[in-house]
């Protein structure tokens, strides 16, 4: 009997063992698979940070070790392009994924709306917890205030657009006697150079939250101008007599602009610096896997190219602007993107990295399924505009309305007395010679028209002169000097 009770008891575990290798295998592998926690967001913005000032592009003066560390473990986008460049322009685009005439923000301290869908609103609807530090920018002051006036102030909570950690100022460029207001409104100093602090305590956060999927925006002022203002640990690093130009800087200014460039690189590699804190921070707690990273600017800077400083211009120097996202649970392999990518494109194309659906307000486009699947960004151009010129590049000294495409090797630019601005990008890199009008250029000329009117008519953008704007969104121009002259071409409408 016991006999008869061990041979059945084999038989048994023999049945068992091939059903586990055939039955319960297959049954396993029909289990629902566990659910990706959603990855955290980390987004870290500088302010005139123009596309050129990195190591990893080339540049072998400007020292950015972290920079260029980060570089090689993520997706380089070689044409990141801003939409507008100037400050709280990008700022609303980006936000909100929207074009600037579709949200209003086209002029500095003008008020992003209360119903504007934006960033935070949408990953906090998904559990997200949300935090910001730095400089705003997107409050804006009431028509009948003073232009600057709201630069000084707290944000009300409900102008906050969906980020409840606050340590934010609107806007300051005084890095070394930096202040903000927290959540209820407190008025707090950074101790020092205010990105330093500012990085410290988006580390903080990060360690803070890290048991919840986080979005965390963290918003630096330099190297946005005054340039000789970075720590002077930084500012010995260079020398200015052995500054390298761009071949487009006039020789009267060269003397000026190495001194200028070399107090800029200064600020810069304090800012990578701070990166390099932030990342390992990420690294030690166990979260760089499912953690995307974008760092990235809002324009770029001309540092004396054809002559002038700062930004709107539709020269690369203004338009251009470094760009980074890390992303190792879903972006496995670091490689260079060439395709342009646009302001308004980079809030779809994080949603879409994060698996959250696009709402219908957002204009911009979804790059995420290419970028995951290892294949580069297929885009005709970005836009670039100028609906109305303001503060540092105005009428009178100027200024001009204008729309233009940045593709992957050209640049075309319109004002509204037609075509002004037509670039080879490959054969001159530093714009030197305008091909509009040029017989021989002309079905490139045709070409690059028929994609700019195309991406007009996509945007519902009619082209029209600065004031028609200023009154459809009932705005007043900052200063009387930003109005149009008797001599300027009015087109007839």
């Amino acid at each position: 009997m016991f006999k008869r009770i061990h041979k059945d008891f084999k038989f048994l575990l023999l049945a068992l063992g091939v059903l586990s290798v055939l039955g319960f295998k297959s049954i396993q592998s029909k289990a629902p698979a566990e659910k990706a926690a959603p990855p955290n967001v980390i987004f870290v913005l500088a302010d005139q940070w123009r596309s050129d000032a990195v190591g990893y592009a080339g540049n072998n003066e400007v020292i950015t070790p972290n920079l260029d560390k980060l570089a090689k473990e993520s997706l380089v986008f070689e044409n990141a392009v801003t939409v507008m460049a100037v400050c709280a322009p990008w700022r609303a685009s980006f936000l909100t994924g929207q074009y600037p005439l579709t949200n209003g923000v086209f002029y500095n301290d003008k008020p992003l709306p209360n119903e504007a869908l934006t960033l935070a609103e949408i990953y906090k609807e998904k559990g997200y917890q949300t935090g910001y530090i730095g400089k705003w920018h997107l409050n804006g002051h009431a028509r009948d205030e003073h232009p600057f006036s709201a630069r000084d102030k707290p944000v009300p909570k409900d102008r906050r657009q969906g980020f409840d950690y606050w340590k934010v100022r609107e806007v300051t460029h005084d890095y070394n006697n930096s202040y903000y207001f927290d959540e209820n409104d407190e008025k707090q100093f950074w101790k020092g150079y205010d990105a330093f602090p500012q990085t410290d305590s988006a580390i903080s956060y990060i360690k803070r939250n890290k048991e919840n999927p986080f979005l965390m925006m963290l918003s630096w002022g330099p190297p946005h101008n005054p340039y000789h203002t970075a720590p002077e640990e930084y500012r010995k690093l260079y020398d200015p007599a052995k500054i390298t130009l761009r071949d487009n800087v006039p020789g009267e200014l060269r003397d000026s602009a190495r001194q200028i460039i070399a107090d800029y690189y200064a600020h810069i590699t304090a800012l990578d610096k701070a990166m390099g804190d932030l990342l390992a921070a990420v690294e030690e707690e166990g979260l760089s896997d499912n953690t995307i990273i974008v760092f990235t600017s809002e324009h770029g800077d001309m540092l004396f190219s054809k002559g002038v400083l700062r930004k709107q211009r539709p020269y690369d120097e203004s338009i251009k602007v470094p760009m980074l996202i890390r992303y190792p649970e879903k972006l496995t392999k670091p490689r260079q993107i060439t395709g342009p990518i646009n302001t308004p494109d980079l809030l779809p194309t994080l949603l879409g990295l994060s698996g959250i659906k696009i709402p219908d307000t957002v204009e911009g486009t979804d790059f995420s399924k290419p970028l995951m699947k290892g294949t580069d960004i297929s885009n005709e151009g970005a836009l670039i505009m100028l609906p109305v010129p303001f503060h540092e590049w105005k009428f009178s000294n100027g200024g001009r309305e204008f729309r233009g495409i940045r593709s992957e090797r050209y640049t075309y630019v319109k004002d509204l007395k037609g075509p002004w601005l037509l670039y080879d990008n490959q054969t001159d890199p530093f714009q030197q010679k305008n091909l509009v009008g040029i017989p021989e250029y002309k079905g490139l000329q045709d070409k690059m028209e028929k994609v700019l009117q195309a991406r007009l008519k996509q945007t519902n953008d009619k082209f029209l002169p600065a004031d028609d704007y200023m009154t459809q969104w009932n705005y007043l121009y900052d200063d009387k000097d930003s109005l149009r002259n008797d001599n300027y071409l009015m087109i007839n409408r």
